[in-house]
């Protein structure tokens, strides 16, 4: 599947990244992760704390897929509202979701803590602001819900939005204990901590098909061995399409432009993640090291040559979306690049599990917040594994409830 295109920041950021060899042998293992990007390094991460044996494999390289492409915003709000998956869902099921999602990013900075590389984490607060005046109610209303959930979050007016940005905008929800990483170096951590716990890992091992014995996994590879695992993890992100299609995943083609180290950040209060109601919308986010991080402006296309044949333009449109909120901030930019973005059409991601596949578990983290998403479904994974049930998988099964009247009912 060709994903994406276009020069990536977050590889620059740690050249002297870990290698691991290829897959020379014949192996058996308790639980074979596939796919060595975030997600799955997320599972090697929990999966290495248990005493199993697991082994990892990538077609390429560790963090060289979608992880190059990510620019890691984690919020627990997403591009569908919460209101909006209230009314399909129901509000015990939605709230739980949300409670999920807060909790992940609190396992993410513990996992930043506990690995060995400085992955970038930090706190950052959001503001989240309406395009134009007919979003206003719905968002003010997305707000209230929030507050009464506990949420951290206050409705801001747009005379607020003036004084502290140099844009204005009608209003926006302002929301904090959001955050920031660097996925390339977060992914690499994690992969780490997992091989220095156990886990085997290897690169440039594809999967290039797979049959059943007795309903155990057997994974053939490229180097010419085989994996005979109790479980397998699907994390190989869109790639997991080619595996089994799931027909509620849609894709659309994404842009996104990192710039050189600014001077000043004028007007742009505290560093905040932005985002906006528009659709299509854009997002932006500052690095460690001075640059901003803008994306978006999506295209409903799955063509990678139509994808890639606007790149150049969505570019300098990126860029120009920049100097219209933040006139007094010169930028140039330093890496673009288009992509290949997925989503579920019911807005929440997925854990596949699948008849013809057995013990098999297919982590569909897709959405706008996808880190986020895919720590949720890792740890999920992980007790299903390890305990034999986890109460709040079903949230994410493919045959999830679409009314709140078959909540948690088998």
């Amino acid at each position: 599947m060709n994903i994406q295109t276009g020069s990536y920041y977050w590889p620059n950021t740690f050249p002297d990244a870990p290698a691991y060899p290829p897959l020379a042998e014949n192996i058996t293992c308790d639980v074979l992760i596939v796919g060595g990007g975030s997600s799955g390094a997320q599972c090697a991460y929990y999966l290495a704390k248990e005493d199993l044996n697991v082994v990892v494999i990538d077609k390429g390289q560790i963090g060289r897929g979608s992880t190059s492409t990510n620019t890691c915003i984690l919020q627990y709000s997403g591009e569908k509202k919460f209101t909006d998956l209230v009314q399909t869902f129901g509000d015990d099921y939605i709230t739980r979701h949300l409670q999920l999602c807060q909790q992940a990013i609190d396992d993410i900075e513990a996992a930043c803590q506990e690995i060995s590389y400085d992955a970038e984490f930090k706190r950052r607060d959001t503001l989240y602001n309406v395009s134009e005046e007919k979003d206003q109610l719905g968002l003010q209303k997305e707000c209230e819900w929030l507050q009464e959930r506990g949420a951290p979050v206050a409705w801001v007016t747009e005379e607020w939005i003036g004084n502290h940005y140099s844009f204005q905008k009608p209003g926006a929800i302002y929301s904090r204990n959001d955050g920031e990483m660097n996925p390339f170096i977060f992914t690499h951590g994690l992969m780490e901590f997992a091989h220095r716990n156990g886990v085997k890992i290897f690169e440039d091992t594809a999967m290039v098909g797979e049959h059943y014995e007795e309903n155990i996994p057997v994974i053939k590879t490229n180097q010419g061995s085989s994996i005979r695992a109790k479980v397998v993890i699907y994390a190989a992100g869109y790639d997991a399409m080619e595996i089994k299609t799931e027909k509620k995943a849609r894709f659309v083609s994404t842009y996104t432009v990192t710039t050189e180290p600014v001077d000043d950040f004028i007007g742009w209060y505290n560093h905040t993640l932005i985002w906006e109601t528009a659709r299509p919308y854009i997002y932006l986010r500052t690095t460690k090291d001075g640059r901003i991080i803008i994306g978006g402006l999506n295209e409903d296309t799955a063509k990678p040559e139509e994808r890639d044949k606007k790149l150049v333009h969505k570019r300098d449109q990126l860029l120009r979306e920049i100097h219209v909120r933040f006139p007094g901030i010169t930028v140039s930019s330093a890496y673009y690049s288009a992509a290949f973005y997925g989503g579920m059409v019911d807005g929440l991601p997925m854990v596949g599990m699948y008849h013809p596949y057995p013990n098999s578990y297919f982590l569909l983290g897709y959405g706008d917040n996808g880190t986020v998403y895919s720590m949720v479904l890792a740890k999920l994974i992980k007790d299903r594994i390890v305990k034999g049930r986890s109460d709040d998988i079903k949230l994410y099964e493919p045959h999830r409830p679409l009314t709140k009247k078959r909540l948690y009912k088998s």
